[in-house]
């Protein structure tokens, strides 16, 4: 899978949202920054990005994620 096609999974889903997507394939290095964060718990917020890639994972067209998820306040 393209990082191009995950980044647009996740904008289908989190929309608002500034998000970007490395990675070769199967593992993917995730960046979300978005108000739709904002009062949740970090696993909380893991949940939210792994809910939109529950079926690739699943499928295993996604083998591993690392993420970072932020609100525009916590955004460098």
């Amino acid at each position: 899978m393209h990082p191009d096609d995950v980044k647009k999974l996740l904008l289908s889903e989190l929309a608002g949202c500034d998000i970007s997507v490395e990675g070769d394939g199967r593992h993917f290095d995730i960046v979300v920054v978005g108000d739709v964060f904002a009062g949740l718990r970090p696993v909380q917020r893991q949940q939210k990005v792994y809910a939109v890639l529950q079926d690739e994972i699943s499928a295993g067209t996604i083998h591993a994620v690392n993420m970072k998820t932020l609100t525009p306040d916590e955004a460098p």
